[in-house]
C-alpha cells in the first residue's frame, strides 16, 4: 500500500491559543517567531497547519467553502464561467463606455474575484473542504496554458502552497524546486509572474532559462499569452505592443480598478503608472546584474552547462532580490536534473544548501531559498483522476481520469513497468529516473559512462535501499566508554545525532575483546574483519569546511560469527576538534575488536593510537615486508595514498566487491547499507580523491580484509642444476666409471 508522504497536518500550537487569536484576528500573514510557524492566510484567523518538506505552514481558517455539488461524486474543481460582458470589455476605455447601470451589475463580480485573489479560495473536493492560494486561483481561472485552461492537480495545489510560504517568510529568498518532466512549472511560473506584476508598482520582473532562446520562447508563448487573456479589471495599460517579444511594460495599475474607483469613474490621467516590466535576458553568471527585481523565474535551472554556471549566477542574482538584509524580492526556480557534469552537479549543490532544516543563526539556509521535491507519482500526466489526486495503486475497476480518458493501472505499477524495460540499458535508465524521480537519489543520478564503477549496480543497491528505509536495517549512534573511563570496555549508545552508522554488532562475548602482548594491546577479532579509514590532521580549516573523517567496517568473507562481506559501520563527520575523531575512531577498533588500516600522510591519527598503547591495532602496508617498511611506517603502521600502485589496487579492491556484491545478483540484493558511501562510490573520481573520503576509507577496509592479495612476492633466482649421473662399465670383476 503506498503511503504519500508529501505532506502531513500537525499541531505544534495548542488548539486554545488558535482559537483565542482567531476570535481576535490577531494572526499576521507571515513569519511567526513565537511558533516558529509560516501564516499564509491574510484574514488574522488561521486553520490546519501543513508541513511540507520541514516547512511548517498555517492555512486560512475555512470559511463557506464552494460546493460544486451535493454529490461528493461530483464536487471538484470547475472553472467558473465568465460573464458574458467581459467578451466585450477589452480595457479600462472600453468600461468608461459603458452606463453606470451596467456597470452596477458587475461590481460584486469584480470585487469577489479581487478578494478571492487576495485571500485564496475554499471549495469541495470530494467531501472535503480544499484551500488553493490565491495565486493557485489566478492560474486556475484566468491563465490559459498550451492546452487551455489548467488542471487543479493536488500536487500544485501543494506547490503554490509552499510557494506562498516563500513569499511570507522574511527570511527567504524563495523556493527551489526539483521537479519531473510536464508538471507544469513553466506554467505556473508564468501564471505567478503576470499575476505579480499586475498588481505591482515601480516594479522588475525578470525570467531566465538554460539558454537566452528559452527564456524568450517562455516571454513570448507562455507569459505574453496569460497576459493578454486576464479581464480587464485585472490588467493595467500596457505600453507597446500587444504580443511584446523582449518586455512587457505596465502603465496604469489594474489595482486601481476596484469597485470603488469604478463608481468613482477617475479620470484616466489622474491615474498613477505602475511603472511595472517583464523581461528576460540571455543566459550567463552574470545575468541581471546591478538591477532591483522584485520576482525572477529560474526555469531549467538544473540544465546550465558550461561555460555557464546557476552557482555563479544565483550568487549575483541574489543580491538583486535584497537591499542590504532586507529581501524585497523572490525567486522560483525549478527544473529537471542533467547528469551531473551537465549541469546537474551545481544545481544539486543549490538543491542540499536550500534544506530548510539547515538554517545560519539568521534563520536562513545556506543559499537562502527553500528546496521543494515533489515525487513523479503525484503529477504525472494520465494518471490524475478527475479530482485531481493521483492514481497511485491499479484499481480494481477504471477510474475517470481528468482528461476524459480511463486510468486501467496505477502510476506506480507504470512506472515501475517503464523501469524493468530499460534494465540492460543503464543511461537510458538513468535519464528516466531524472525525468520522472521518485526520490531526490534518482532526479540526480549521473550517467554510467562517467563512472569508474559499476552504476548500475550502485543504483539498483540504492532503490534496494530506500524501501527499507523505515526498517531498522541501520542504527545511528555513538561509542563510549562504560563510565568515562578509558581503555576499560566501549559501549554503542543509540542516537539520533550519532556521528555512526552501524548495521551490525558482534554478540556479547566477542565484543572488547583485546590480547595483551609483551605489554601492548592487539585486536582479538583481527580474523573477522577489518577497518578502512582517511584521517585528518587539523581540526579546523580557514572556510570553515575541509574534507571529513571517515571511517568504515567490514567483515571477512567466511566467518561463523558475523555476516561474510558486510560493511558493518559507516562513519563520515567532522566534530570540532581532531582528538575527538581520533578517539571515536579508536574506541570504534576498540569495541570490535578490528584491525584498522590508515592512510599515514596525515600521521596524527596513528601517532594518537600508538601513544594510548594500540599499536598493535595499526596494520602496516600489506604490499611490502616487514624489512622494507620505512622508518615512520615500522613506527606507526598505515599505507600512503601517493603511490599509483596503491590508488590503483584501491580502485580495482572498491570494484571487485562492486561487481560482487552490490546490487542484484539474480537471487537477492547485496548488505550495503550505506547510502552515502554507494553515492560517493557512483562520483567517484580517481584523479580528484581528495573529495571522496568515503570512497577511500571503504576501500582501505576493502584491503585490509584481503591483506594476503597484496603480499610481495620474493624474487626467484632461477639456476641451472646438474642432474646428470655417472655412467660405468660393469664388466669383469670390477665397475670402472666411464669417462665423459
Amino acid at each position: 500500500m503506498y503511503e504519500q508522504n508529501l505532506y502531513k497536518i500537525v499541531e505544534p500550537i495548542k488548539p486554545h491559543v488558535i482559537k483565542r487569536l482567531n476570535k481576535s484576528k490577531k494572526w499576521q500573514y507571515g513569519y511567526n517567531k513565537e511558533y516558529d510557524i509560516i501564516v499564509i492566510s491574510r484574514t488574522g484567523q488561521i486553520g490546519e497547519i501543513y508541513e511540507i518538506q520541514n516547512l511548517v505552514i498555517a492555512l486560512p481558517l475555512e470559511n463557506n467553502s464552494y460546493k460544486r455539488s451535493k454529490s461528493i461524486k461530483d464536487q471538484y474543481w470547475e472553472v467558473f464561467e465568465k460573464r458574458r460582458e467581459l467578451k466585450y470589455i477589452k480595457t479600462i476605455f472600453d468600461w468608461k463606455t459603458y452606463p453606470d447601470t451596467f456597470k452596477q451589475k458587475l461590481h460584486n463580480y469584480i470585487d469577489e474575484e479581487f478578494k478571492r485573489r487576495d485571500e485564496g479560495f475554499w471549495f469541495y473536493n470530494k467531501g472535503v473542504p480544499t484551500y488553493i492560494t490565491g495565486t493557485h486561483y489566478m492560474y486556475l481561472q484566468w491563465s490559459k496554458i498550451d492546452v487551455g485552461q489548467p488542471d487543479f492537480r493536488e500536487a500544485n495545489r501543494l506547490f503554490f502552497i509552499f510557494w506562498e510560504a516563500c513569499k511570507a517568510d522574511k527570511r527567504c529568498y524563495g523556493m527551489a524546486y526539483l521537479k519531473n518532466r510536464r508538471s507544469g512549472f513553466s506554467f505556473m511560473a508564468s501564471g505567478e509572474t503576470v499575476n505579480m506584476a499586475t498588481i505591482s508598482s515601480d516594479a522588475r520582473f525578470g525570467v531566465l532559462s538554460k539558454s537566452g532562446a528559452d527564456a524568450k520562447k517562455m516571454f513570448t508563448d507562455k507569459i505574453v499569452p496569460i497576459s493578454v487573456n486576464y479581464p480587464f479589471f485585472f490588467k493595467p495599460i500596457q505600453d507597446g505592443m500587444d504580443r511584446p517579444k523582449t518586455e512587457l511594460a505596465y502603465r496604469v495599475p489594474a489595482s486601481k480598478f476596484t469597485r470603488k474607483k469604478l463608481e468613482a469613474n477617475e479620470r484616466l490621467e489622474e491615474m498613477v503608472g505602475l511603472d511595472t516590466t517583464i523581461d528576460w535576458k540571455n543566459t550567463g553568471d552574470n545575468s541581471y546584474d546591478g538591477e532591483k527585481l522584485m520576482l525572477l523565474v529560474h526555469d531549467e535551472a538544473g540544465k546550465w552547462e558550461k561555460p555557464e554556471n546557476i552557482l555563479n549566477n544565483w550568487r549575483v542574482t541574489k543580491t538583486t532580490l535584497r537591499l542590504g538584509s532586507r529581501i524585497i524580492g523572490k525567486c522560483m526556480m525549478g527544473s529537471t536534473s542533467n547528469a551531473l557534469d551537465k549541469g546537474g552537479r551545481n544545481y544539486k549543490k543549490l538543491y542540499d544548501d536550500s534544506n530548510v532544516t539547515k538554517r545560519n543563526r539568521n534563520g536562513q539556509t545556506s543559499s537562502g531559498l527553500y528546496s521543494l521535491f515533489i515525487p513523479m507519482e503525484w503529477n504525472y500526466e494520465g494518471y490524475i483522476d478527475a479530482h485531481g489526486y493521483p492514481v497511485f495503486e491499479t484499481p480494481k475497476s477504471e477510474v475517470d481520469g481528468i482528461d476524459g480518458q480511463k486510468i486501467e493501472i496505477g502510476v506506480i505499477e507504470h512506472w515501475e513497468n517503464e523501469v524493468d524495460g530499460l534494465k540492460n540499458d543503464p543511461d537510458a535508465l538513468n535519464e528516466l529516473y531524472r525525468q520522472f524521480p521518485r526520490t531526490e537519489k534518482h532526479a540526480f543520478r549521473d550517467e554510467t559512462k562517467q563512472s569508474l564503477f559499476n552504476l548500475t549496480k550502485i543504483y539498483e543497491q540504492i532503490d534496494y535501499n530506500e524501501d527499507l528505509k523505515h526498517s531498522n536495517v541501520v542504527t545511528q549512534g555513538n561509542f563510549q566508554w562504560e563510565d568515562g573511563i578509558q581503555d576499560t570496555s566501549v559501549i554503542f549508545v543509540p542516537s539520533k545525532q550519532g556521528r555512526f552508522m552501524v548495521s551490525w554488532v558482534p554478540n556479547i562475548n566477542q565484543q572488547n575483546r583485546i590480547l595483551i602482548k609483551n605489554g601492548k594491546k592487539y585486536p582479538g577479532n583481527d580474523h573477522m574483519g577489518a577497518f578502512g579509514c582517511d584521517s585528518y590532521d587539523i581540526s579546523g580549516t580557514v572556510d570553515g569546511r575541509g574534507s571529513k573523517g571517515s571511517l568504515h567496517g567490514l567483515t571477512k568473507f567466511s566467518m561463523e560469527d558475523a555476516p561474510p562481506n558486510l560493511f558493518f559501520l559507516e562513519y563520515i563527520a567532522r566534530p570540532s576538534t581532531a582528538e575527538i575523531f581520533f578517539e571515536d575512531v579508536l574506541m570504534a577498533c576498540h569495541f570490535y575488536g578490528m584491525p584498522i588500516l590508515a592512510e599515514n600522510n596525515k600521521p596524527r591519527l596513528l601517532y594518537y593510537f600508538k601513544r594510548r598503547g594500540y599499536r598493535g591495532f595499526s596494520m602496516n602496508r600489506p604490499d611490502k615486508t616487514m624489512h622494507k617498511l620505512s622508518i615512520t611506517e615500522k613506527e606507526i603502521g598505515g599505507i600512503p595514498n601517493s603511490s599509483q600502485d596503491i590508488k590503483q589496487a584501491h580502485a580495482a579492491a572498491i570494484e571487485a566487491y562492486i561487481e560482487n556484491f552490490v546490487g542484484y545478483n539474480n537471487e537477492q540484493y547485496g548488505s550495503m547499507y550505506f547510502q552515502r558511501t554507494l553515492e560517493d562510490w557512483a562520483a567517484f573520481n580517481i584523479n580528484d580523491r581528495t573529495k571522496h573520503d568515503a570512497s577511500i576509507s571503504s576501500g582501505l577496509a576493502i584491503m585490509a580484509c584481503n591483506k594476503n592479495k597484496y603480499r610481495p612476492v620474493a624474487d626467484l633466482i632461477k639456476e641451472p642444476v646438474n642432474l646428470s649421473f655417472s655412467k660405468y662399465d660393469n664388466r669383469g670383476n670390477e665397475s670402472k666409471i666411464i669417462n665423459r
